[in-house]
Order: C-alpha cells, then sequence, then structure tokens
C-alpha cells in the first residue's frame, strides 16, 4: 500500500455508520465523493455539518486534465461508471490507494484497492 490513501464515497458512509475509527495516513476524496455525500436528499443539517467536519481534514481533488483523460481510458476499457471511473482515475493520478466497498474496482489494472473491512485491520 502506498503512504497515500483515497476513499471512496461508500467507505466513507460505511465508516460513519458503523462509527469505525480510520487508521492514520494521508487521506485524500475525489470532488466527486464529496458532490456524492452532500447530494442525499434526506441529509440532515447535523449530517452535513458532521461531513463538513470530516471532509476538513482531507485532500479534495478535482478533475483534471490528466484525470479526466485517465477516467476516458477506464470507461471504455472496463465500462464502470463515470463518477467511479472518475474516483478510480483520480487514485491512480495521485499514486494512491483506493479503500473502497465496490468489488468491480479491483479489476482495473494498476489500482491498488482495498475494502474498508481489510484497510481498518
Amino acid at each position: 500500500m502506498s503512504g497515500k490513501v483515497l476513499l471512496d464515497t461508500n467507505a466513507i458512509i460505511d465508516a460513519l455508520n458503523d462509527g469505525l475509527k480510520l487508521p492514520c495516513a494521508d487521506y485524500s476524496i475525489s470532488i466527486i465523493t464529496e458532490m456524492e455525500l452532500f447530494s442525499y436528499p434526506k441529509l440532515t443539517k447535523f449530517e452535513r455539518d458532521n461531513i463538513k467536519k470530516l471532509l476538513s481534514y482531507f485532500e479534495i481533488f478535482n478533475i483534471s486534465k490528466e484525470i479526466k483523460n485517465m477516467t476516458i481510458e477506464i470507461r471504455k476499457n472496463y465500462g464502470i461508471k463515470l463518477p467511479d471511473s472518475i474516483i478510480c482515475a483520480t487514485a491512480l493520478v495521485q499514486s494512491a490507494t483506493l479503500v473502497s466497498n465496490d468489488k468491480q474496482l479491483s479489476k482495473i489494472v494498476d489500482l491498488d484497492v482495498l475494502s474498508l473491512k481489510r484497510f481498518c485491520e
């Protein structure tokens, strides 16, 4: 595992729901994850405030030209949904381990993917 860790949306939601304490690491997320977290229709003010607080500890990566081009290749080669392709491309471009509970992402060549459970062990 590299020193950088990029959290997928599902890993953050599962960690919050299960009250997990993440190990010390250099955490980041894709801007897609930020948008997904804040776009839930029934999000309460309390939940929104907790997400804001949590995300203040993470570096948030926008979609650069390199991420855009990598996203296109991932989408073409693996048929993964666009948001997931962007998150995977972000992890690849940033040389980060992706923590995700989405098993289909492990088929992407050169992408280091760990489940949340395995990451927290």
